[in-house]
């Protein structure tokens, strides 16, 4: 009879296990999910994790996590089923495989919006969680180091609680540890915490991360460099003081290498990273340019295009925008060109913006450096862009503060005399006033301005009377004699013919 009575146990417990083992293995496939919500999923699988067989435990957790990490959707029926807080009890009492199940439910679930990462927390998951980052198993660390960098990414309030509860020293501690997954996650948990604001990213800098992130910059695994590229650049951003702190671990010129990396990813993390230092001081700029900078930035916006490319084209311009000096560095690292061509090749305008303000950047400072970008034809590119219709208003304002800034440094005056055909009123002024600056001072200017038509074209200009426009062409006409500027005037040839008619010999 207590034979008869075991067998039904034992089938009871296979049909448990063949149960939860097959949704498992049908929540992997995206086509039997709806299937599986419409037959009331997560109320089944709840109470098999309190079940009494861990495999089944374990099982049950990992179907959950998989149907969490669909959609929004399911994982608001796995909060809404009262299933976390089971989860959060089994963390600290069940064996490494269900750790690693439960902490993959709660990364699952905190992945879809702060609101979800919001009851994660509320459940009490962060002190069970990082009780996790100090187990011996690898795996299951991963899993918990995982979990809260999806906490803290959605927003600096989240990222504050994972700071409070503790995280941050033992993320750093896994960053140090041999597995390359673990190192991995923690650094990106690491980034997705400083992310948000100073102080978040202190109390990273605090803990003594970038002392262990920065040597890894040098790590053969693509992926690795990746998250240490992205989480040195989150800390960087915020303050020249975060930034000296980068640098000081002495990242240059080794991140420079990472710019040349075959994987993409890592490529434009370092050349982020390299933005996010330069913009603070000409200080920080000038270590860039120094430790060969420059050259590397610009080889590399030669050599990506698309968005990879933004990082780079910022790095020139705030260079740039120090000082006269570092201005001159980029151009003469040819860095004049691979700007232009993104200013006229890339299809999305805020590329184009970007290299607009860049290439204002450069030639803002003298006339020297205006002319390295006439030469280049950068002002009538800069005119076209400003003025075709279907640039966006962010880039034409960059366009035209860029016409603007090289505009009123330009003495190159043969680069801007074809624009006194195709610039607009508002931009013709600062056209026409370069050469009232030029031509009372040159008088070889002059003789050529009259000979290549560009004194015929000024007096085609339709000037209102007062304008300041029209001051400037008074001033440019008083240059030359009076009958010349006659001579040049749209109806000087009809004053003729009229004088012709009325001639009585």
């Amino acid at each position: 009879m207590s034979r008869a009575v075991l067998q039904v146990f034992e089938q009871y417990q296979k049909a448990r296990v063949t149960f939860v083992q097959t949704v498992a293995d049908l929540s992997t496939r995206p086509q039997n999910v709806e299937a599986l919500q419409n037959a009331d999923v997560m109320s089944l699988l709840r109470p098999l994790l309190l079940d009494n067989v861990p495999s089944i435990q374990q099982s049950a957790a990992l179907a959950l996590g998989r149907l969490a990490n669909y959609n929004d959707d399911l994982a608001e029926a796995v909060v809404g089923n009262g299933i976390l807080p089971q989860l959060v009890y089994s963390l600290s009492e069940k064996n490494r495989f269900y750790k690693k199940a439960a902490a993959f439910v709660l990364r699952a679930v905190a992945k879809h919006s702060p609101q979800l990462a919001q009851a994660v927390v509320d459940s009490g998951a962060l002190d069970a969680l990082v009780g996790c980052l100090e187990e011996f198993d690898p795996s299951v660390k991963e899993a918990a180091a995982w979990a809260l960098g999806y906490i803290a990414r959605h927003n600096g309030e989240l990222a504050q609680t994972v700071v409070d509860a503790g995280a941050v020293p033992l993320l750093v501690l896994c960053v140090q540890e041999p597995e390359l997954t673990l190192k991995r996650i923690s650094a990106c948990a690491l980034s997705d915490i400083s992310k948000h604001s100073p102080e978040l990213a202190q109390a990273v800098v605090d803990a003594g991360a970038v002392a262990y992130l920065a040597p890894l910059i040098q790590s053969v695994d693509g992926k690795l460099k990746r998250h240490v590229c992205a989480c040195l650049a989150q800390i960087a951003k915020h303050s020249v003081e975060l930034a000296e702190v980068v640098v000081e671990a002495e990242i240059f010129p080794k991140i420079l290498t990472c710019l040349k990396d075959v994987d993409t990813q890592v490529r434009k993390n370092s050349a982020t990273c390299i933005r996010e230092i330069a913009k603070h001081t000409p200080e920080l700029a000038r270590l860039i340019v120094n430790a060969g900078g420059v050259t590397a930035i610009v080889d590399y916006v030669n050599e990506t295009r698309g968005n990879a490319r933004l990082p780079g084209i910022m790095t020139l311009g705030y260079i740039s925008a120090f000082s006269e000096t570092l201005a001159m560095g980029v151009i003469v690292a040819k860095g004049v060109a691979p700007l232009m061509d993104a200013l006229v090749r890339e299809p999305e305008d805020h590329i184009k913006a970007a290299s607009a303000w860049s290439l204002g950047q450069i030639g803002r400072h003298s006339p020297d450096h205006a002319k390295a970008l006439a030469v280049h034809n950068v002002i009538g590119r800069l005119l076209s862009v400003y003025q075709n219709e279907d640039s966006s208003d962010d880039l034409k304002t960059k366009a035209k503060r860029a016409l603007k800034s090289v505009i009123q440094k330009c003495i190159h005056l043969e680069a801007l005399e074809p624009l006194l055909s195709d610039a607009k009123r508002n931009i013709l002024k600062y056209i026409v006033h370069q050469f009232a600056k030029v031509l009372p001072k040159n008088m070889d200017a002059r003789k050529a301005f009259v000979t290549s038509g560009g004194l015929k074209k000024i007096q085609e200009i339709q000037a209102e009377p007062g304008s300041k426009l029209r001051e400037y062409i008074d001033q440019i006409n008083v240059c030359y004699p009076e009958e010349i500027v006659r001579y040049y005037s749209p109806n000087y040839a009809q004053g003729l013919l009229d004088k012709l008619e009325n001639y009585q010999p």
